[in-house]
């Protein structure tokens, strides 16, 4: 398994405790595609930020690739996530300032990757998502769906064993949706595990795994 939550919950204080998360059970083998919907405030963005290591649960156990990641300091928590976990958002996160391709190197600034593989590795991601013709653009010049395959690129090219994707067609129309979401069934084909966090029914309908997350507790929907 390359994902395993065993009982996560998770809290927040401040006067009165929130409970995020409770109770959590899943388990993601290699090559799955699992879709998260829910109502807004049920948990959905802390459920991404506890699988990509960007927060600790505070009850039970979350191994990945059966490591035990409550055991990791911070320092291999940020290389673990660098290496084998891609992250796509609503907002793209693209620097104005950077061209394409030196948006999509941006992913490997942890990895201590030399120079040229950087580059290459980035090209080749361009090229997977279509858009080997625009890497010296800058995100400015480029449509919404294109923003997002930029995204996309930075995500996939360091090769990583999960992908996270947090309401990636919130932003594009319906063609653009579409485009996008193929390309994830692509990338899942290619044997990427993915997990998309979203509203859009549609969406969700893509993966070939589904759940529901309410006041905090998962329950996954049988096909």
């Amino acid at each position: 398994m390359i994902v395993e939550l065993r009982g996560v919950g998770r809290e927040f204080g401040g006067g009165t405790t929130v409970s995020a998360l409770s109770g959590v059970e899943l388990e993601l083998a290699s090559g799955d595609y699992l879709a998260i919907t829910g109502p807004s405030g049920a948990g959905k963005s802390t459920m991404l930020n506890v699988l990509g290591l960007l927060d600790r649960p505070s009850t039970g156990e979350y191994l990945f690739d059966g490591v035990a990641t409550s055991g990791l300091d911070d320092r291999r928590r940020s290389l673990l996530r660098g290496s084998s976990i891609g992250f796509v958002f609503q907002s793209f996160h693209l620097l104005a300032s950077r061209t394409v391709l030196e948006n999509v190197m941006l992913a490997f600034v942890y990895g201590g990757v030399p120079r040229a593989e950087r580059v290459q590795r980035a090209r080749d991601a361009l090229e997977r998502v279509g858009l080997s013709h625009r890497s010296g653009f800058r995100p400015g010049t480029l449509s919404g769906g294109e923003r997002q395959r930029v995204a996309v690129a930075r995500a996939v090219c360091t090769s990583p064993r999960l992908l996270l994707a947090d309401e990636p067609t919130g932003n594009l129309d319906r063609a653009n949706a579409d485009a996008i979401m193929t390309l994830f069934d692509e990338l899942n084909a290619d044997g990427l595990t993915l997990v998309v966090i979203t509203h859009d029914a549609e969406v969700a309908a893509r993966a070939r795994r589904r759940a529901w997350l309410a006041d905090g507790r998962l329950r996954e929907r049988p096909e």
